[in-house]
């Protein structure tokens, strides 16, 4: 059983909405599994959904240049929100996504050490930790990037179609955050944990029906997972009457792929607890 901190009660907390309490005790019963535990709330009808791993707010910002053909993605992060909208921060993402881009081969660690004097100099002057955390690139026919302020940040690859098609699939992935481009792309395991949790959540309902109608309620629920899971099955932000991948059809084109930023996405920041340091402090002074 995995130990159940107050880090990890913290993190369903917010990925649930549910009190502390009630986090703690599915925590203990899921044996310090979180996923589990998300499941076992979602069957008990205590939550309806959660958010997907990764939601835990850090500060920093996104940055993407492209120029159609070639685009590189990087996060920069930063210790305080204020920091990531001063001028100093925003020049030295600047510099760092342009040496990513002109430098075609470099890794996210040779941008670090190409970028380590300018960063030293900055922390110095502003007094506060700014690190660059990830780098990726495309490249494709045709692509389209999207940043949403400085927190999102979103290259879609289109074989066929245009820049513009591009871009407006990509805003509609900064507001949708797809897990998967296909349905084809959701693992076998993650329609089974739907599947089980449609049944828990809805054993009263099946009980007494023909199977071949349980079947087709299971599948439908299925069908709807993918449908909300996979970029090409979502309605369209800009036009719900039509899907992703639809639209690009129209348009003569098809998805590629989607890379995905977000500032802080799988970064826990620490939490100081007052009562816990005030109380180390006291037992240290009586040593």
């Amino acid at each position: 059983m995995a130990e159940i901190t107050a880090a990890l009660v913290k993190e369903l907390r917010e990925r649930t909405g549910e009190g502390m309490m009630d986090c703690k005790k599915a925590l203990t019963k899921a044996g310090g599994d979180i996923e589990k535990a998300i499941d076992d709330m979602r069957a008990s009808g205590a939550i309806k959904a959660a958010k997907k791993a990764g939601n835990i707010a850090a500060e920093g910002a996104i940055a993407i240049k492209d120029n159609g053909k070639r685009a590189v993605l990087i996060e920069v992060n930063s210790q305080t929100d204020f920091l990531a909208l001063q001028d100093d921060f925003k020049n030295f993402v600047a510099s760092s996504v342009e040496k990513a881009f002109d430098q075609q081969d470099v890794t996210v660690e040779q941008l670090i050490e190409a970028q380590e004097t300018e960063r030293t100099a900055l922390v110095a002057k502003v007094g506060e930790n700014v690190n660059i955390r990830r780098l990726a690139r495309v490249e494709g026919d045709v692509l389209g990037s999207y940043l949403h302020g400085n927190k999102i940040g979103v290259v879609v690859a289109l074989k066929g179609g245009d820049a513009e098609l591009a871009k407006d699939i990509a805003m509609h992935v900064a507001a949708s955050n797809p897990e998967f481009l296909l349905p084809t792309d959701v693992s076998a395991e993650a329609i089974e944990r739907e599947k089980n949790v449609f049944l828990q959540l809805n054993e009263d309902k099946l009980k007494g029906k023909p199977a071949d109608i349980a079947e087709k309620m299971v599948a439908g629920r299925i069908s709807k997972f993918l449908a909300e899971a996979s970029l090409v099955e979502q309605a369209f932000v800009k036009n719900p009457e039509i899907k992703v991948g639809e639209l690009a059809k129209k348009a003569g084109a098809e998805i590629v792929s989607f890379t995905y930023f977000k500032v802080g996405e799988g970064i826990e920041k620490p939490v100081d607890n007052f009562a816990e340091e005030v109380a180390a402090q006291v037992a240290a002074s009586k040593q």
